[in-house]
């Protein structure tokens, strides 16, 4: 790496430090104005409020990041180039004949690797904090109830509702689990006080443990029901470790499927997404098709914002910061309706889920290769 690589690199990640503690910060101030007190009370609690908004905030901020770095990344690159016109640096650098290519080159690999840093952002980290983030400010501790949606469970038929989820205790209250006409010596529903999600351990399957069941009676008399081999309901008659008040519903849907729905599909890997796909138990829709071809595309799309906005700005000698902005601004714009249509077809399924990720890559590929022509002459 020669010296003038060096020295554009750093003018870049200059810019770009700069630009991503001030959106966080902004996003930071606005969020504790309109959380404070839910946070005060949250600290008394735990104790120290720093340590809190540390906790807090520092998970928002990979998401944030998530979320940003394709804007932070065009900005970074724009501002450095507009910083080094406006100085007559570029100017002096093309008069001592070096090509703007080797200029912009080091711009555009500080891009790829933010591009990169954002995918292991998203496949590493943002998961290992998902259990913080679904979590806001009034039940940052997850002991409150938070109301139920229906889920299906696709394999046994068995439609899961309940009055009320506390997720610190992975618990439904109220349980009552709607079992389809084949599951026949349980009645139509399972109602019970309680519901508690359980991992596989010990030989003993995945799915839920209801305790002081009260529909059907005579629970203890009823033998466990089997379909295809596979294990549905646990009856306390033939299963030594169910107390005689509890049954246990074999389910592969996990508590954070259940009770979390999109946030647990928004703040999970791709490879947790593919498994979920798979899983027999789930029957997801096409938007999360669509978000795993996404996120194999985000990389390459991120670079193509980058070369569609550069060149307005490298190209026309703009030296002015603020209208280097609006122009960033503008393409950002277009890029992202054009994207975000794209996905909206998709999960409507009036588009393939593949054809609806890589569709914004088919149309500003050969835009961008157009405009950063005069980037490499």
């Amino acid at each position: 790496m020669r010296t003038i690589d060096r020295y554009i690199l750093r003018q870049y990640v200059k810019v770009l430090v700069v630009c991503f503690f001030s959106l966080t910060g902004l996003y930071v101030v606005i969020d504790l104005f309109g959380h404070l007190d839910e946070l005060r009370m949250v600290a008394e609690k735990q104790g120290s409020m720093p340590a809190l908004l540390f906790e807090y905030y520092g998970a928002r901020s990979l998401a944030f990041f998530d979320r940003t770095s394709p804007l932070m990344a065009l900005l970074g690159a724009t501002f450095a180039a507009t910083s080094m016109q406006r100085s007559n640096e570029l100017a002096a650098l093309m008069a001592a004949g070096i090509p703007k290519y080797r200029i912009v080159a080091p711009l555009v690999a500080g891009a790829i690797v933010v591009s990169l840093l954002a995918a292991a952002n998203r496949e590493l980290l943002i998961p290992s904090f998902r259990d913080k983030l679904m979590r806001n400010s009034q039940d940052w501790h997850g002991d409150a109830k938070r109301d139920l949606d229906p889920r299906f469970d696709n394999r046994t038929d068995i439609v899961f509702t309940g009055r009320h989820t506390v997720a610190a205790e992975q618990r439904i209250i109220r349980p009552k689990f709607q079992l389809p006409p084949e599951i026949v010596g349980f009645g139509s529903q399972l109602i019970a006080e309680d519901a508690y999600y359980c991992e596989p351990k010990e030989g003993r399957p995945r799915g839920y443990r209801l305790d002081v069941v009260e529909e059907p009676k005579g629970l203890s008399e009823r033998p466990s029901l089997y379909l295809d081999g596979q294990p549905v309901i646990l009856s306390p008659s033939d299963t030594d470790w169910l107390e005689s008040d509890q049954c246990f519903v074999v389910s592969e849907i996990s508590f954070d499927q259940l009770a979390a729905g999109n946030a647990w599909r928004q703040f999970s890997s791709t490879s947790e997404l593919i498994r979920g796909i798979h899983n027999p138990s789930l029957d997801f829709a096409p938007d999360v098709r669509v978000t795993v071809h996404a996120r194999m595309v985000q990389p390459f799309l991120d670079v193509t914002l980058l070369l569609l906005g550069l060149p307005l700005v490298v190209s026309r000698q703009q030296r002015n910061v603020f209208v280097a902005a609006g122009l960033c601004v503008l393409v950002v714009a277009v890029f992202f309706v054009v994207v975000i249509a794209c996905h909206t077809l998709g999960n409507g399924c009036l588009m393939p889920p593949p054809l609806a990720a890589w569709c914004p890559l088919l149309i500003f590929v050969p835009a961008a290769r157009l405009t950063s022509k005069a980037l490499w002459q």
